[in-house]
């Protein structure tokens, strides 16, 4: 379907047969890469701005961007690999120019080498971790759009009021666009947290991170069990996505309950006020 026209009839008679890639002086480029690497550098800055709000200087969050990104990319790879096999060499599971990536393996391996780098820089992961909930809230809405120029990443056949039409050869069917379905809901999700965070204060660090896996992992659970090109765990049904997905939101929600109740009773400072009183301590300024 990579060579389709598309066309969403809620729009008409209007259609769409883009190219997946382009050429530059010479050089080949392919829009699923230049939308990833557009969401990329809008995430990084949104987060730039909001830096100081969390205790994160931008330095902070390049020296945890500069080891997570290619950690993300490898687990991303990984994830994928590990669940769909039917690779007969190493080499053949390196070939991510050909496709292949698993959203949710991205994020934990650059979770996972957020929490060692803060740990060696002696900051804190879970204030890191809230901050980068909004650029992965935009990277994942933008990015989406590499699937639609792929034609890829859409869902079953449907006759719903916003399906997408996929044109080949003279034959179209009707699925779902479920691109576009977790492209809207991680706007929402950006918007949401957004306004959260300008209109009431954190509690505990970590909190937007948790609330960045419940809203994800909800969206994802629902939109994971309408795709056609899911990765199932061997031997089984079972949509592994889909599973992680519901999992997450589930226990995020739950540590959430916790922890907001908790930091009700007994408010703990959040790390960018024990930075700032590091970097000031109160003798400091009584003596200016």
């Amino acid at each position: 379907m990579s060579s389709a026209s598309i066309s969403f009839p809620l729009l008409g008679d209007w259609a769409i047969d883009p190219a997946n890639s382009f050429t530059v002086f010479g050089h080949t480029f392919y829009w699923y890469g230049v939308i990833i690497a557009c969401g990329f550098l809008l995430a990084v800055w949104y987060c730039f701005g909001r830096c100081g709000e969390f205790g994160v200087t931008q330095d902070d969050l390049l020296d945890c961007l500069l080891f997570a990104v290619p950690v993300a990319i490898v687990g991303a790879r990984a994830y994928y690999v590990i669940f769909y096999g039917g690779y007969d060499s190493f080499w053949e599971m390196c070939k991510i120019w050909e496709g292949g990536l698993a959203i949710y393996g991205g994020v934990i391996g650059a979770v996972l080498t957020v929490f060692v780098v803060c740990r060696v820089k002696r900051i804190s992961a879970l204030a890191v971790l809230d901050l980068v909930s909004f650029g992965l809230l935009i990277g994942q809405c933008v990015g989406r759009w590499g699937n639609f120029m792929n034609r890829e990443a859409y869902g079953a056949q449907t006759e719903i009021f916003c399906r997408m039409g996929l044109t080949l050869n003279g034959q179209t069917i009707y699925v779902h666009p479920t691109f576009l379905y977790e492209s809207l809901w991680n706007l929402l999700g950006f918007a949401g947290l957004h306004i959260l965070s300008k209109k009431t204060a954190r509690r505990f660090d970590g909190q937007y991170f948790l609330t960045y896996l419940g809203w994800y992992g909800l969206g994802r659970a629902w939109i994971e069990g309408l795709r056609t090109d899911s990765l199932y765990i061997a031997g089984t049904s079972v949509r592994v996505s889909q599973l992680l997905a519901a999992v997450t939101c589930l226990l995020s929600l739950a540590l959430l309950a916790v922890f907001l109740r908790r930091r009700k009773r007994a408010p703990v400072p959040l790390w960018a006020e024990r930075r700032a009183l590091q970097e000031d301590p109160p003798e400091q300024r009584d003596g200016e």
